[in-house]
């Protein structure tokens, strides 16, 4: 992504919007039991912006902890996960990349918590691989 460019995404239902400008600071795919759960997938790709280039523009999003350090919203009609907001990262917020109007033009870098993947998961030999977390710059 160039710093001028611009990406919008939304839910399924379309009542909630949202635009990010310029460059996403990472994109990965995470297999982590936390996010299976609150997806109910066997992983969820995700890109990570500065909260200042990020803006909903239609609608709002429901937002709830899903653990101490972590806030996730998603759409209160249809229920499309939508953010990740940890408490450790005030500034960014992580939105999910098949929510993009075009996911296409984001694809994962990188894989992570693969020591939690399911066995029987996809996984892209491609990508690195990251047992946990991979640092953000």
């Amino acid at each position: 992504m160039s710093s001028t460019s611009e990406l919008e995404g939304g839910c399924l239902c379309g009542q909630v919007r949202y635009r990010v400008r310029g460059a996403a600071l990472s994109s990965s795919v995470c297999h982590c039991r936390s996010c299976r759960l609150a997806s109910g997938a066997p992983s969820v790709a995700w890109f990570v912006v500065p909260l200042d280039r990020f803006e909903w523009l239609a609608g709002a999003p429901v937002e709830r902890r899903s653990s101490t350090p972590v806030r996730r919203s998603f759409c209160n009609r249809c229920g499309t996960p939508l953010s990740y907001r940890n408490d450790d990262a005030p500034a960014r917020i992580e939105l999910t990349t098949a929510t993009l109007d075009d996911p296409e033009r984001l694809p994962p870098t990188h894989e992570i918590w693969h020591a939690d993947k399911l066995a029987w998961a996809a996984s892209d030999a491609a990508l690195p691989h990251f047992e946990g977390e991979r640092p953000v710059p």
